[in-house]
């Protein structure tokens, strides 16, 4: 849902459509043929009548320029490859903003489920000052452990505003990439949890085919280029009047311009050059590619592991916590350690939410390789 809205809402991707329908527009104005010219001349205006009557003669014309030879379909032609690369564009710009939005989103999830950690590192510090007080007034301990655990629940009330303040920015940053003025106040479905499958690729990444589209486009250019030193042609038909006896006739003619001079080769080479950079942009654009989805595909393997591992770890920290508590009350163990555990056992619910978010990126940058809208199900 958010996606969906997302891909409409979005200035960017509004920017990119925008292209679209310039570049569509383009191509609808290069199928219109030209307009046809209209000319007037008045000749022997102020000359000497000849036997009492006027030598003036005026003619009017029309003439229609003709492109022939090719010349229209090399236009239209140009014009319609890049509607193409604007296409390529868009869907370029699409698949990479729905993996930022993805990420965006897990991490606004994470920072929800870090604010959640804190304040319940909070409430723990708390119960283990309650213990503390307890332990102290039955003699069991000093009073400096008191003082200890009220600097632990000061450090853990710390970081739980500093978890809030990270949630405002990440729920604000979302809100911004989305394309919403308001700022979210949370978010609904899970990510971090999501036990989504990488994709498998569905042909050429978004790259390439937008460089194959800027390829296309500046071979279809040469041939534009190609065309331009062949002559104007245009077809005049017209009428003149003559002045002595009122009477008219009909003109009708044809008009070339003459390449002796400019045969555009200079055009034509610039073209051929610039066709030469597309094609070793595509070559670099298909090296490129190939390597972003090998990095993507041990980004997630990697990803995987570390979460295996970081899920592992909290549950030995919850269970050293739950054994060290039942130590603390029965006096076996010492009010430091107990603190020392329930900061492991903290870092530990962390790692794993900083291993979830770095699936979630790992999962977004491959479906972005792809060519896929990341998390679009």
């Amino acid at each position: 849902m958010l996606l969906s809205q997302a891909l409409t809402d979005s200035p960017l991707l509004q920017e990119r459509q925008a292209d679209v329908g310039a570049a569509s527009a383009d191509v609808a104005q290069a199928k219109v043929w030209a307009n046809p010219r209209l000319d007037a001349l008045v000749e022997n205006v102020g000359a000497p009548q000849s036997g009492g009557q006027s030598q003036r003669q005026s003619t009017y014309s029309l003439t229609q320029p003709l492109e022939l030879l090719g010349q229209r379909e090399a236009r239209v032609q140009a014009v319609g490859q890049q509607l193409r690369v604007a296409e390529a564009r868009r869907q370029q710009a699409r698949v990479a903003f729905a993996a930022e939005l993805a990420v965006a989103y897990a991490a606004a999830e994470a920072a929800l489920t870090r604010k959640a950690l804190a304040q319940e590192d909070l409430q723990r510090a708390n119960e283990d000052l309650r213990a503390a007080r307890a332990q102290v007034q039955a003699g069991k301990e000093a009073d400096i452990r008191v003082a200890q655990a009220r600097a632990s629940v000061a450090a853990a009330q710390a970081v739980t505003q500093a978890a809030e303040a990270e949630v405002a920015r990440a729920l604000s940053q979302l809100s911004a990439l989305a394309g919403v003025g308001t700022p979210y106040t949370g978010v609904s479905a899970s990510l971090l949890s999501a036990r989504l499958q990488p994709g498998t690729p569905q042909g050429e990444a978004p790259s390439v085919l937008a460089a194959m589209a800027e390829r296309d486009a500046q071979e279809a250019q040469v041939t534009l280029e190609q065309k331009r030193w062949l002559p104007e042609i245009g077809v005049s038909a017209g009428v003149r009047n003559y002045g002595w006896s009122g009477q008219r006739g009909y003109v009708l003619g044809v008009s070339a311009s003459i390449p002796l001079i400019d045969q555009n080769t200079n055009g034509i080479a610039a073209a051929r050059q610039r066709m030469v950079a597309a094609d070793a942009r595509l070559a670099a654009a298909r090296l490129q590619a190939a390597a972003v989805r090998r990095a993507a595909e041990a980004q997630v393997t990697a990803s995987e592991q570390q979460l295996l591992a970081a899920t592992e770890g909290e549950r030995a920290a919850a269970e050293a916590y739950r054994l060290g508590r039942i130590g603390y009350e029965s006096g076996k163990t010492s009010l430091m350690e107990l603190l020392v555990i329930r900061r492991a056992l903290s870092d530990a619910k962390g790692s794993t939410t900083d291993a979830q978010l770095a699936r979630v990126r790992a999962l977004s940058a491959l479906a972005q390789a792809d060519g896929q809208l990341a998390f679009g199900e």
